[in-house]
Formats: structure tokens, C-alpha cells, sequence
């Protein structure tokens, strides 16, 4: 199971919908591909209510009960950087990591703001666009809440700027390319990433390029099936924050790595 992108911390963050969302899916491999939790707005402003203190838990309840997890950091939570290869409470921290599927391909995990040229050359730049991002989710709140007023179901402002402006759509195709050959040089399979809050599961050529999506916006994790095909779930329960009438997904039987039958959507 591969999970991004939550930003714990910021307001944005849509905690319930990942309780639920863990309450529902168990896996023996996890893998946290990095902005879990958002240093940079908890530096700004401390944000920190029980729900986001109950996906810690529940995380770190996963790891007692067995589950092998592993912290991949990203721009948002970078100071976890410095304790790589640290334990805390059975999840270690890591910058990168190569993940073997169930059908022997290997792929690389990272978060992906490495090759993301607005973080790393202009950094006031990337904390200029993490405000106007701050003002998406906004206007994101505000929609949401007429929507619900009016009876129709969750609707993202923000991902369907991001598929519908054309800088955003650029960007999006850079960054896939990037870290495709990212995977080339790494002599992998694949690449597993976040960072840019857009799920996807492309194929470049020999490559396999995979974002899991975010916790703020979309609710989308990926999973891997027993067999070893990746499939991204998008998790839209009907929780406080949504609507009524949103989408209720349908369950399915999905197989862990043991074998073991497992809810989804």
C-alpha cells in the first residue's frame, strides 16, 4: 500500500477520510511516499487536532500489529531527512527505496520534489506557491461547503484547475518525464512518486511511471493486488466533510501479500 501527501498539520488535510480509509485496507508492506506530515505550514501556524493525531496512531498500530513500514520524506516533512535509517516505533525513515512486486519488477519509491525545479532553485518561490495553494484549498472548502448545501457531491476546484490550466498540465507532463528517467538511471522497472497531488499509473515505453495521488484534495492511495498489478483507489466515503450523495464505493475483494481477503473499493 502506498500512501502521500497527507499534510498533517494543515487544515487542508483531510484526516477522516484517511482513518476510514486505513480502517478499511490492511497491507503487509507500507510505504508513506513522503509530505505525510506539512513542517512548512506547521512552522507557520501549529495545526495539530485528534484526527491527526489518530492517523499516527493508526499507523503506528499497523507497524505493532507486524506491517513493514517505511517513511519516505519529501519537501514538506524534509527534516525527517536527517534520521534516515532511524526506527520510531517499527517505522524507519528512508529517502528513497526500491519496492519488489509480487511478479518481480522493482520500482523505485521517492517522493519526487528532487526533480522538482521550483523547490530546489527558487525556494521562495516554492513557499510563494505553497500560499497560493493555501488559497486553492480555500476556495476548495468554500465550494465544498455550497455543494453541500446544495445537495450535490464532493467536487475538487483545485484538481480540476490542475487538469485544465495549461502551465499546470506542462508541469505535470515535466515531471512524469523526469521521473521516469529518474527510473531508467536507477535500472528499475518503475517509479512510484507524489508530490504533485495528480494520481496516474502511465507506461513510458519500458518504464512504469505511478503517483499516489494526495490526502488533501483527491483521497487516492495505490495498492498493490497479489498478483502484482497496482491499482489506484479513490476514497470518497461519505464522512463530516462530504456530502451526502457523494460517491460510496462499491467493495471488492482485494488480496494482500499472504493472501488474505481485504475490503476495497
Amino acid at each position: 500500500m502506498f500512501i502521500s501527501d497527507v499534510h498533517l498539520g494543515s487544515k487542508a488535510a483531510k484526516a477522516e477520510f484517511l482513518i476510514d480509509f486505513l480502517r478499511h485496507h490492511d497491507a503487509d508492506i507500507i510505504y508513506l511516499v513522503g509530505d505525510i506530515v506539512d513542517g512548512w505550514r506547521l512552522r507557520r501556524n501549529w495545526h495539530w487536532p485528534q484526527s491527526h493525531n489518530d492517523v499516527v496512531q493508526k499507523l503506528l498500530r499497523k507497524a505493532r500489529k507486524g506491517a513493514s513500514i517505511t517513511y519516505i520524506a519529501g519537501n514538506h516533512d524534509e527534516f525527517a531527512r536527517q534520521f534516515q535509517g532511524v526506527h520510531f516505533g517499527g517505522i524507519v525513515v528512508a529517502d528513497r527505496a526500491v519496492h519488489e512486486t509480487a511478479d518481480g519488477k522493482r520500482l523505485l519509491v521517492i517522493h519526487g520534489d528532487q526533480f522538482d525545479t521550483v523547490v530546489h532553485n527558487a525556494r521562495w518561490l516554492a513557499y510563494l506557491g505553497d500560499y497560493a495553494y493555501d488559497a486553492a484549498m480555500l476556495v476548495n472548502r468554500v465550494v465544498t461547503r455550497l455543494r453541500q448545501l446544495l445537495g450535490l457531491p464532493y467536487w475538487s476546484f483545485s484538481s480540476w484547475a490542475k487538469v485544465n490550466v495549461k502551465k499546470a498540465v506542462n508541469f505535470i507532463g515535466s515531471f512524469q518525464t523526469m521521473l521516469t528517467e529518474e527510473a531508467r538511471r536507477s535500472h528499475v522497472d518503475g517509479v512510484i512518486c507524489g508530490h504533485i497531488h495528480h494520481a496516474a499509473i502511465e507506461n513510458y515505453e519500458d518504464v512504469q511511471y505511478i503517483n499516489t495521488g494526495d490526502w488533501v484534495e483527491s483521497c487516492t492511495a495505490v495498492v498493490e493486488h497479489f498478483d502484482g498489478r497496482m491499482e489506484i483507489l479513490h476514497w470518497a466515503h461519505v464522512l463530516p466533510e462530504a456530502p451526502v450523495g457523494s460517491e460510496v464505493l462499491v467493495p471488492i475483494d482485494i488480496v494482500d501479500i499472504k493472501g488474505r481477503a481485504v475490503q476495497a473499493a
